[in-house]
Parts: C-alpha cells; sequence; structure tokens
C-alpha cells in the first residue's frame, strides 16, 4: 500500500512539474533562436518552417501571425539600455538610427501585447511619418504627457513593451551585433 501511494506521489509531483514548465515555456518563451541586440530582442525564425517548438507553442498560445522571414523581422523591447522596466509613468527615449529597411515601424503594446489606448487613438511611428535630424537619426519621445516632436503616449500604464518591426530588411537570424544592425538606443530620461 505504502509503494502505491509513493508511485501516485511521484506521478502527481512529476505531472505538476511537467506541465508548470511547458505552462511557463509557452508564455513567457525561451532563448532558443533569439537575437538580441541592445535592449531589443527578435525571433527570426519565428515565422518560418524552422521554428523551434517552444516558440511555436508561444504563438500558437498567444494567436499571434508572425512576419515571415522573407518579409521582416519583429523586434521587441520591455526593458531600457540598463535593465529598467518601461514604466508608462516615465519618459522615455527611443534614439537612434535604424537597419537598412524599406519600412519600420515603432508601436507601443502592453504586456499582454494589446495597444495601448490613449484619447489621442496614437499607438506608433512609421518610417515615413517620423521626424528625423539632419543626419537621419530621430528621437521618439514616449512618455504619459504630450512632449514636443516625435511624442507616444503611455496613457500611465504600469508597464508596457515597444515593438519595432522592419519589412523588406537583411536583418535576421545571422545578424548578431549592433554593428551588423544599429538598433535605437532606450533611455529612461525622467520618472515623476
Amino acid at each position: 500500500m505504502r509503494l502505491i501511494g509513493v508511485c501516485v506521489l511521484v506521478l502527481v509531483i512529476a505531472t505538476v512539474v511537467g506541465l508548470g514548465t511547458t505552462w511557463m515555456t509557452a508564455t513567457r518563451g525561451v532563448d532558443v533562436g533569439t537575437v538580441t541586440i541592445g535592449a531589443w530582442t527578435a525571433r527570426p525564425k519565428s515565422g518560418t518552417s524552422d521554428i523551434d517548438p517552444y516558440s511555436r507553442a508561444a504563438i500558437a498560445r498567444s494567436g499571434e501571425l508572425p512576419i515571415g522571414t522573407g518579409d521582416g523581422v519583429t523586434f521587441l523591447a520591455k526593458a531600457d539600455a540598463t535593465g529598467k522596466r518601461l514604466d508608462g509613468n516615465c519618459d522615455v527615449t527611443v534614439s537612434g538610427v535604424t537597419p537598412a529597411a524599406r519600412f519600420w515601424t515603432l508601436t507601443v503594446y502592453d504586456m499582454k501585447g494589446r495597444l495601448v489606448a490613449n484619447s489621442l487613438q496614437r499607438y506608433g511611428f512609421t518610417s515615413e511619418e517620423v521626424v528625423r535630424g539632419s543626419n537621419g537619426s530621430f528621437e521618439v519621445r514616449i512618455a504619459a504627457r504630450a512632449r514636443a516632436g516625435n511624442w507616444l503616449p503611455t496613457g500611465g500604464i504600469d508597464r508596457y513593451q515597444l515593438a519595432l518591426r522592419f519589412y523588406d530588411t537583411p536583418v535576421g537570424a545571422a545578424t548578431r551585433t549592433q554593428k551588423d544592425a544599429p538598433m535605437p538606443a532606450i533611455t529612461t530620461v525622467g520618472c515623476p
């Protein structure tokens, strides 16, 4: 009787650990095939048949439709360059230049992947509408209150993430460094 009890306990523990690990990898993902440049992270193989099973499970769970490898790549950022999580009550700048691409978009999402609600219904910028400096660089301010220049409202949410999508770009799985793909810097410039 004691042997049966131990076997049942071991099976229950194994089931809980297995299901818990599966849930964590499907919701948080893993670093298999991940490209990280500065604060930006991408999974360039997520839109191909070479996708790893963990990313496939995360995409199936979220319901997102990834960009195909021939079309482009999506970089996400949940923290600034120092590792501080992006806070909707702080002023954050995204500045610099981007890698070569026919077109790109910068969008603000909540942590569940939904657009951040705001009264202006302004959710992002594209490469065609962002105001640039004479050297081709740009600066986008992300803050709860209106700012001069390129400004994206956060609606004052606690946490958010940024998505920078490049279309028709050479950036991909072989990209590894800032030299290969010059990504814009993310800096927290002030908190109330």
